[in-house]
């Protein structure tokens, strides 16, 4: 959608994002077959096919944010807002929307994918905590040996991405909690000198990180639905 509205052709989708929808897609059509064959009465099938839908449109929207955020930080050559023009103005406000809404949303489909894997390996993740997150999951599937596999992947995703995860995770906190994220960085400056321009973020760095980000939750997805795939047959609905 996004693409479009950019004038750019619509994304074909490759590498591990196209993996991790497959792996979705394909869940959906077993799903579908087993809902067909018992008609679900407990309705905990059609629960995961909505679940599973959600995410495949939850990754879509992620990624389009980064791309957007990438596509109008090219367009920003100016190193403060000072030294901007109406025009490269309006594009950075596009920019930092596109990039919040990006970092925003990277967190938001891993709590989603938490709670799936809660929901569906059984795991009770509520008792431990009321309002819990994707890594709280992670630590309460160390308690199910049998999926050690899962969670040997997952775990291994988190490390190798540790730091812009970090970074991500900071500034969403900063957005949420605190400040705009984008005056963070004024304000220290403004620490150091009273007078002088602001100097701009690295926009190539943060558009990096948030392209990370997407690398991370889709190889997530990936390995969390590959696994639930192999597993179909043996794991039960909740009773």
């Amino acid at each position: 959608m996004l693409r479009t509205l950019l004038g750019e052709p619509p994304r074909v989708n490759s590498g591990h994002l196209k993996e991790a929808m497959d792996a979705m897609a394909h869940i959906l059509k077993l799903l579908i077959l087993e809902i067909k064959k018992s008609t679900d009465p407990t309705h905990d099938y059609r629960e995961l096919e909505i679940w599973t839908r959600g995410l495949m449109t939850s990754l879509d929207e992620l990624e389009q944010s980064s791309f957007a955020a990438s596509f109008y930080a090219a367009k920003i050559h100016a190193t403060s807002t000072d030294d901007m023009g109406p025009d490269e103005k309006a594009d950075y406000a596009r920019y930092v929307y596109f990039y919040k809404d990006g970092f925003i949303r990277m967190f938001a489909v891993l709590d989603k994918l938490g709670n799936v894997l809660d929901d569906w390996y059984h795991l009770q993740t509520s008792k431990l905590k009321a309002h819990f997150s994707y890594f709280t999951v992670l630590k309460q599937l160390e308690y199910q040996p049998e999926h050690k596999g899962l969670l040997t992947k997952l775990c291994s995703l988190k490390d190798e991405y540790h730091e812009p995860m970090n970074r991500l995770r900071k500034r969403r906190n900063t957005e949420i909690h605190h400040m705009n994220v984008e005056m963070q960085d004024d304000l220290w400056q403004r620490h150091q000198a009273l007078h002088g321009k602001i100097k701009l973020e690295d926009l190539k760095a943060f558009t990096t990180d948030l392209a990370l980000g997407v690398d991370l939750v889709s190889r997530s997805l990936l390995e969390s639905f590959e696994y639930m795939n192999k597993t179909w047959g043996r794991q039960m609905v909740r009773s």
